[in-house]
């Protein structure tokens, strides 16, 4: 003990000896360590002697010339915007991978630490990273998630209890999922049932009515006002136009193996714009120019706020196909879907979607499952220059009541 004592001491002379040579250090050392203990001196005389400085993982450096402890910011190397670009992409695909595996789980207790492993990022930094991607934190995506995926529930699967809805999306119980359903959209889950085709009827007519507003503003933005309802003008009604789907039949579709890219923000023009501008270039550098391409829409635009909703633009690909950043790989599932054909310019489609909803369904004998819904497009599907006209197949997973 004695000889193990007396080593000690040398050493703390050696770190004495060191830190004299650094007269700021020396006094630094000296007000630190009145008062405390011999072993804490010591700690702190060795942390000084290394180098002249102590180091820390924060960047905050000792500086010798003075006194006091300075924080140095450490220049980075600029990234080429190659190299930027190349990393926004990787952490889109990560991203991404972890949104699709909440979807995938949401029966299931989704814990940080788990979530941060799927996308490859410390669980420290991963809730950051996530804020910082969605624009609202970790648990309140889960929340909501959990939530619009069982108002959908209620709204199609009307077998199945509330109780069996809150537990397949992640509650414990039915009177937590009751509260938290009843904060977000204003009314019981049983009441979210009971009201359901009168929502889907005023669903449809705010898309009628945002329809023919913007028809209106693009034939003449000047005469919108003077020919909006209940004034003297003429008035263009969309309530009783034909709806651009014909031959509504029931298929059973195999699943298909795509690759995607993910859009997150508002449905319309900005995933057209997204489509056309990212998509579609990158598809042709892939030599898939002709594969089939799909469009999924995961978010109801009715329950989810318009920043918040994602739509996939896909392309069919082969089984040896290896998707590098921004895109990803997944599987359309196969099934029974519902499919009808459609041909028009775009601006009807979501009213396409809410009438084969509202009207073909609830006297079709079917109702729809949790698959996803989505836009099919043949290879050779062109949109015609001179009228914006373009051909697709809407398909709406269903299976019997």
């Amino acid at each position: 003990m004695e000889e193990a004592r007396a080593m000690l001491k040398a050493r703390a002379a050696r770190c004495d000896s060191a830190a004299a040579s650094f007269p700021a250090c020396r006094q630094r050392q000296r007000s630190a360590t009145s008062g405390r203990s011999w072993a804490s001196s010591l700690e702190y005389a060795t942390r000084c002697a290394i180098g002249g400085r102590h180091r820390h993982p924060g960047s905050r450096h000792w500086n010798p010339d003075r006194s006091s402890l300075t924080s140095t910011t450490m220049p980075a190397q600029a990234a080429s915007p190659a190299q930027a670009q190349a990393h926004a992409k990787a952490y889109a695909q990560r991203m991404n991978k972890v949104l699709d595996h909440i979807d995938q789980h949401l029966d299931q207790a989704l814990e940080l630490v788990d979530l941060a492993e799927v996308a490859h990022f410390s669980p420290y930094h991963f809730h950051r990273v996530f804020m910082a991607w969605m624009d609202e934190t970790l648990g309140d995506y889960l929340r909501r998630r959990r939530l619009d995926v069982a108002a959908l529930m209620l709204s199609h699967q009307c077998e199945v209890s509330v109780l069996d809805v809150a537990l397949s999306v992640g509650f414990s119980s039915g009177e937590a999922f009751a509260r938290a359903f009843k904060l977000r959209f204003g009314r019981t889950p049983s009441a979210w049932r009971q009201d359901t085709p009168q929502r889907w009827a005023r669903d449809l007519a705010d898309v009628r009515r945002k329809s023919t507003r913007s028809l209106r503003q693009d034939s003449n933005p000047d005469q919108a006002d003077r020919t909006a309802p209940g004034n003297d003008g003429n008035t263009f009604d969309t309530a009783h136009k034909e709806l651009p789907i014909v031959d509504i039949t029931l298929q059973t579709l195999p699943p298909t193996r795509v690759a995607y890219m993910r859009h997150i923000g508002p449905y319309g023009p900005s995933v057209s714009r997204f489509w056309r501008e990212t998509f579609l270039p990158w598809r042709e550098t892939q030599g898939l120019g002709h594969a089939p391409c799909y469009g999924i829409g995961h978010d109801d635009p009715f329950l989810t706020p318009p920043d918040k909703c994602r739509c996939d633009t896909c392309v069919e690909v082969p089984p040896d196909f290896k998707a590098i950043s921004p895109a990803s790989i997944a599987n359309l599932p196969g099934g029974r879907y519902a499919v009808a054909r459609y041909r028009g310019d775009g601006t009807d489609i979501a009213q396409a979607w809410a009438s084969l909803m509202r009207d073909w369904l609830p006297a079709s004998g079917m109702q729809v499952d949790g698959r996803p819904f989505f836009e099919r497009y043949d290879g050779s599907s062109v949109q015609d220059p001179a009228t914006g006209l373009f051909d697709c197949t809407l398909c709406m997973p269903v299976k019997r009541l």
